[in-house]
């Protein structure tokens, strides 16, 4: 075992695209503080020191108390997204030039004939041929002498690359012929940062494994440029402790290990968020993260994460192991608009954190769904940000009206006699060109049926600015439970058996809405939701996954070969978690000898286009035990299962997760049963005003219940609670709302 070190702070850091949020976590006095600061665009450093030195002192922390520091960044997969990344270079097999070409000759849309492709990473003239390849069974084809390595070298200095990657058709069979390769070309360059695909990710697929290395590479120059400007800034404050990098997959790295392979950092601010939730001991959970600009879900059963091999990143594919977070909708700084068939849409832009909404009063003038919360009355203009940030409620208002009347044509609020409103397949809000928007009854009880929906008849701008920002969440909400029903189907499962953990500044607020249009009856709101990435950053394990192909029909022999690669992969695993151990060894206590390790395989009936990935128990690696691993989960998924046909192996995968300290729990008090309201205000739920009351989440304590409609504030978020729910809190401070009965 390793020795037990001293309990210091932690820090998580989540960066935003509006705000920059961080949580410090201090064990020995059982705290946790968290605080949210404007997300600095054009240099996301400067946010992250600049909020940093306020936590410290919220904390009352000196700098030499904090024992490690985790960060979530978004700036790889922006640059990706963006196609801001380095020029980069491509060494190619020897008729292999057009490999990001051809792809997987699939169009992004079977149906739309104007659809274009996506434009190949590398140009095709910056792809170097070279007669290096492997045979399937890794036994070496062509070899580059000397003279091919120097005029190779000479072609890629002649292009001008700021990092290339190096690709040798079947590299995945000995990952070690490719990496010679490479290690021939840096002598020749040492200038030029060059690394083997097989290096990066050996698995079978050349397109997939040739688009990972050429990503790392593409993102490696930015990456280590804001490492380094963040370890500056850092060091700056006077904070000595490691830096560490969320992983897309849950975990932590160093910032060492982040800046030799930042494509597995892309996802990794949602990645942390799902990785708290499933600490909660919720069981079958729904993840609901709705920040600025998007809304992402993920799924957790049984405590662990859903993780994907194989996922989308700017239309590019990506096979490294993810938490499978999707996309499903708008974001809190999503634009409001109106099409030009009159339709009501929300997103998928966003007005960011400059200007941001309307209501921020920082020169914006598209309403956003911020603006929407503001007018319906779900948040207060004077305790937003626990009043740090005062809200213009009339500019958001006025830029609703604005909706409102593009949609109707006049600003009069009173619905016209022949108003129509409904939800059209696509999940957009449709509206008749000669009509006033106008809410219909939602599922809550109260709303009030018929053209006025319940609305108060009002003359001028205000009733007409109601109605649009009704409709407009109507819009988005219709749009993320279309999204959230599909990515259930597609795994086979039921939303309604499901819990909905929100965060996110925005997610309390809109999971009752979302929760009712899905069927989910329980949703669990934890006490520091709005920077919730943040708090899983700070209490992220050490975490890394290792593949390596096979491709062999499953038999005794490549029963004995798939042990053998999972013990190579399980050496490799403790080497770097004990070399990860060391950085962290200052504040989080996590060491080899303390590892967790996952076994699996992807495997398939022969004729099968792709994979299943099969957990494997490593003390059963017979060919019997494997194969019914397969079948087993075959028909768990599908139905059925085929006890004749062949089966075979694809790629052997190990994770290895070394688990730090647990962060301490919300300190609550005992609650009175029944809390008094701290006030009370009018709100707009389902097209139906309300008379709400007002909570203070810090006032709440343990056992403290009430009923809908209410509205419960906190400093960095609000939580709706709709008519026909009811909250409680729980011994850890957590929120539930639970649906006590149908509208």
């Amino acid at each position: 075992m390793t020795t037990a070190v001293p309990m210091m702070a932690r820090i998580g850091i989540d960066v935003g695209g509006t705000f920059t949020d961080l949580v410090a976590a201090v064990p020995e006095r059982g705290l946790v503080v968290h605080h949210k600061e404007p997300s600095t665009p054009a240099d996301p450093s400067r946010a992250v020191a600049d909020g940093l030195a306020v936590i410290l002192a919220q904390a009352d922390l000196r700098p030499e108390e904090i024992g490690g520091i985790t960060h979530g960044t978004t700036i790889g997969l922006n640059a990706i997204i963006q196609r801001r990344g380095a020029r980069i270079a491509l060494v190619v097999t020897e008729g292999y030039r057009d490999i990001l070409e051809i792809g997987r000759s699939r169009m992004p849309s079977s149906f739309d004939l104007y659809a274009g492709k996506e434009e190949p990473l590398v140009p095709r003239d910056r792809i170097v041929e070279i007669s290096a390849r492997l045979g399937p069974g890794g036994v070496p084809v062509s070899s580059p002498d000397a003279a091919e390595l120097d005029r190779v070298a000479a072609r890629l200095r002649a292009i001008g690359a700021d990092a290339a990657a190096v690709l040798v058709l079947h590299g995945y069979t000995d990952p070690a012929f490719e990496e010679g390769v490479a290690a021939g070309l840096r002598e020749r360059l040492p200038e030029l940062p060059l690394m083997a695909s097989a290096t990066v990710w050996p698995e079978v697929r050349e397109y997939e494994r040739a688009l990972v290395a050429c990503l790392n590479a593409y993102i490696q120059p930015l990456m280590r440029d804001y490492f380094g400007r963040l370890e500056s800034r850092v060091r700056a404050l006077g904070v000595p402790a490691p830096i560490f990098i969320s992983a897309s997959n849950g975990g932590s790295m160093s910032l060492r290990s982040a800046a030799e392979r930042p494509i597995e950092t892309v996802l990794s601010g949602p990645a942390a968020g799902v990785a708290a939730a499933a600490r909660l001991g919720m069981g079958a959970i729904v993840t609901f993260d709705m920040g600025g600009t998007s809304s992402d879900i993920a799924v957790t059963v049984n405590g662990s994460p859903e993780l994907a091999t194989h996922t989308t990143v700017g239309g590019l594919p990506l096979i490294v192991p993810v938490v499978a977070v999707s996309a499903i909708g708008a974001g809190g700084g999503s634009v409001v608009w109106v099409d030009g068939q009159g339709v009501l849409k929300v997103g998928p832009e966003s007005v960011g954190a400059e200007p941001g909404p309307v209501a921020y009063g920082r020169g914006g003038d598209r309403p956003a769904v911020t603006d929407c919360y503001l007018v319906t009355g779900m948040i207060d203009p004077a305790t937003f940000l626990g009043g740090r940030m005062r809200l213009d409620a009339d500019a958001a208002a006025k830029s609703l009206t604005d909706i409102a009347t593009r949609l109707s044509g006049r600003v009069d609020s009173r619905p016209h006699p022949d108003s129509r409103l409904y939800t059209h397949p696509d999940s957009h809000l449709h509206v008749r060109p000669d009509s006033r928007l106008s809410a219909g009854a939602g599922p809550w009880p109260g709303a009030v049926a018929g053209p006025d929906a319940g609305f108060p008849v009002e003359d001028g701008a205000v009733g007409a600015a109601h109605r649009a920002a009704a409709g407009a969440l109507r819009v988005a909400t219709a749009g993320m439970a279309t999204e959230l029903q599909k990515i259930m189907a597609q795994r086979g499962l039921d939303p309604r058996r499901f819990t909905l953990v929100p965060f996110g500044g925005a997610g309390p607020t809109h999971a009752a809405m979302l929760a009712e249009e899905v069927g989910i009856t329980h949703i669990v709101v934890p006490p520091t939701a709005a920077t919730f990435c943040a708090l899983g950053a700070a209490g992220a394990d050490l975490r890394r996954d290792f593949a390596r192909s096979l491709r062999r029909r499953l038999d005794p022999a490549s029963a004995a070969r798939l042990s053998g690669v999972l013990a190579e992969l399980s050496d490799q695993a403790q080497a770097w978690l004990t070399e990860q151990s060391a950085a962290a060894a200052t504040g989080n206590g996590a060491g080899a000898s303390e590892a967790r390790l996952s076994h699996s395989a992807d495997m398939r009936y022969a004729g099968q286009a792709y994979e299943l990935r099969v957990a494997l128990d490593p003390a059963r690696l017979e060919v019997e035990a494997i194969s019914e691993a397969f079948h087993a989960e075959h028909e768990r998924l599908y139905g059925f299962r085929d006890q004749h046909a062949p089966i075979e192996l694809g790629t052997a995968r190990l994770g290895v997760v070394g688990p730090v300290a647990e962060l301490p729990s919300a300190t609550v008090p005992p609650g009175t049963g029944t809390p008094a309201p701290h006030g009370r205000r009018q709100v707009l739920l389902a097209g139906a005003w309300h008379a709400a009351d007002v909570h203070l989440r810090s006032a709440l304590g343990v056992g403290d219940a009430f009923d809908g409609p209410a509205i419960v504030e906190q400093d960095d978020t609000t939580v709706v609670v709709p008519p026909g729910w009811s909250g409680s809190v729980d011994g850890t401070g957590n929120l539930h709302l639970r649906r006590s009965r149908k509208g």
